[in-house]
């Protein structure tokens, strides 16, 4: 799929391992007489992003472990939405206070060892290990490539870097099963296109044992948590560490899991 994509979007080199220089970057931008509105933005035409959009959606079901065929499918294709979630956080004091610091969730902005210092059962020593434990890093989430708009592209970005917060709160593992689970807390919190098309086709590759599970108990579950809760982007998570993790699931209205999804796939 990613030769298809290279093919027909041969402008667009993105997909191999190494990126382009910067420079290649923008001077090929600018011969297409847009500019570059931040790091890593390749300026697209309606066209290309639907092109970009189908194929990515195609090997993001195929796979949903190609997480940068899933970021091309959020970006390419919820500039509607990332405009609602951006309003939502212009008017919530902490989410304003998000879009105007800007903070990032990474290895360089973490400090690991004030978060493994913290108290058992707060939240950063509870994400810390999610982390450990799943084998996953912050790290992994693609930058922000084909949004327009400077603002909504870190609104996307800020989606991607709490997504682990949300497995978190939610008490999900990273297995196919609790990722799905994750997809319908998300697609309810945020109608985000590509978390509603990873929540209604992730199923198909579930057992049958965990489609039971997905079904009569899980999903209800996540949408009623995602209905109650109010929105997770305006949680500056940075500034809660300390907080206990059930008094935050507390706060926000977020119940147990109703089954242990370990173990489960």
């Amino acid at each position: 799929m990613a030769i298809v994509l290279c093919a027909v979007l041969r402008p667009f080199r993105w997909l191999p391992s190494r990126p382009r220089p910067a420079a290649e970057m923008l001077f090929r931008a600018r011969s297409d007489g847009v500019g570059l509105l931040y790091p890593h933005h390749i300026p697209t035409s309606p066209l290309q992003k639907v092109l970009l959009a189908a194929g990515s959606a195609a090997m993001a079901l195929y796979n949903p472990y190609r997480h940068d065929m899933v970021a091309v499918l959020g970006e390419t294709t919820g500039h509607r939405t990332l405009k609602v979630l951006r309003d939502q956080m212009r008017r919530d004091p902490e989410g304003a206070q998000i879009l105007q610091e800007r903070p990032r969730i990474s290895t360089s902005t973490l400090d690991l060892g004030k978060l493994q210092s913290l108290p058992e059962g707060s939240l950063g020593r509870e994400y810390l290990r999610f982390l450990d434990v799943n084998r996953v890093s912050p790290d992994t989430r693609a930058p922000t490539r084909f949004v327009d708009d400077e603002e909504l592209a870190y609104v996307i970005q800020r989606y991607r870097e709490v997504h682990d917060m949300l497995h978190t709160l939610l008490g999900m593992p990273t297995n196919i099963l609790g990722e799905i689970v994750v997809k319908w807390f998300e697609a309810v919190q945020t109608g985000l296109p590509m978390c509603i098309l990873g929540a209604l086709f992730g199923p198909i590759q579930l057992s049958a044992q965990s489609l039971q599970v997905l079904i009569s108990e899980l999903i209800p579950w996540a949408i009623q948590n995602g209905r109650r809760a109010p929105c997770l982007l305006n949680l500056y998570y940075e500034r809660r560490w300390e907080q206990p993790l059930r008094a935050l699931r507390e706060e926000l209205g977020i119940t147990a899991p109703p089954i242990q999804v370990q173990g489960l796939a």
